[in-house]
């Protein structure tokens, strides 16, 4: 197929904020490869917003909008006739009712780009899965990208790496360059499964060092926390896709110590309410901020009754967040089975 031109950026979220961004350097460029770079978000109301003040009210609102360079539309269906490259970036507990009135027809020969970290709940597909199974995109026009990449530091210019992952190679190098800015660099990979799965559990481990910090555990206890989950990790990433990937690479290594340590974390944050103390919908009302850690541990937990790996860290999250159980005792009995 020939090099996607049209791009949209579908999500009004901090991720997608900070990838109209990144766009947005490409696109004022002398050389540009981008025609047109559109941008959905939920409601016209926020649409009109963006267009008169030239930033996001909700997040990232010092990243500012030109509409010069970026359309921004509240219709999914009209901007995803006239794209040919669709960065997907809502939540995913809401893919689902984001694309409840799209078809495949609609879909037909798009490249999907999925930036979402967790699984969509009825099927417990990660999300490359869902468009696939449900809208009939072919497997060589699903890529991922993964971080390590805080969307607040992109909003600050600050140095980010960037992963794009997918079978069509050719595909994903010319998304990787779409993206590389004087604030970005990209690599590309081959691993489309393990980087999305990767990105799904490293919430979740995210979660379990919040919490942890919650309750008074030290930086050395939190070490032993990541390098346990990284090898948790690689345990469920070699039973879903045994390929050869480095799972001390940014993609998976690095991706998952920004989220385990960084203050930008909102997984993080999450936890760390509840090992203070917070109920779930205690700390969900107050950080008003989706934590996706929250949503993968369930769905993960399910998964794994079938795969069946030694995931001792999501079973301890679990018991905490959906079995209302102490989240001092649940960690107490966790490190029983770290090493």
């Amino acid at each position: 197929m020939n090099s996607p031109k049209n791009i949209a950026v579908i999500g009004g979220g901090s991720w997608a904020t900070a990838l109209v961004k990144i766009l947005s350097e490409e696109k004022k460029a002398a050389n540009s490869q981008i025609n047109s770079l559109q941008w959905w978000v939920r409601s016209e109301e926020k649409a009109q917003f963006i267009r008169q003040y030239k930033h996001n009210p909700d997040y990232l609102s010092s990243v500012e909008i030109h509409p010069e360079t970026v359309q921004v539309n509240a219709n999914l269906k009209e901007v995803i006739q006239q794209a040919d490259l669709l960065l997907v970036a809502v939540p995913a507990a809401f893919v689902e009712a984001s694309f409840e009135q799209i078809t495949p027809a609609d879909l037909a020969g798009k490249v999907i780009v999925s930036a979402i970290k967790g699984l969509i709940p009825s099927s417990k597909e990660i999300v490359g899965d869902f468009f696939i199974s449900h809208y009939g995109v072919k497997e060589d026009q699903i890529l991922v990208i993964s971080g390590p990449c805080h969307a607040e530091e992109v909003a600050s210019e600050k140095l980010s790496y960037l992963t794009i992952a997918g079978l069509n190679q050719s595909l994903a190098r010319y998304i990787a360059e779409l993206l590389k800015c004087r604030f970005i660099r990209t690599v590309v990979s081959s691993d489309v499964r393990g980087t999305e799965y990767g990105a799904v559990l490293k919430n979740i481990y995210a979660v379990a060092a919040g919490i942890c910090h919650g309750l008074g555990y030290g930086d050395n206890f939190q070490a032993v926390l990541m390098s346990n989950s990284i090898r948790e990790m690689k345990r469920f990433l070699l039973n879903i896709t045994d390929t050869d990937r480095k799972i001390n690479h940014s993609a998976y290594l690095g991706d998952l110590l920004v989220t385990g340590y960084s203050v930008h974390s909102r997984n993080r944050t999450f936890g760390n309410m509840i090992g203070k103390g917070y109920t779930v919908q205690a700390a969900q009302l107050e950080m008003k901020m989706i934590a996706e850690g929250y949503y993968a541990t369930k769905n993960m937990f399910e998964l794994n009754k079938k795969t069946q790996v030694t995931m001792p860290i999501l079973n301890c999250v679990y018991n905490i967040l959906y079995e209302g159980k102490s989240a001092k005792a649940e960690i107490e009995k966790l490190t029983d089975h770290l090493v």
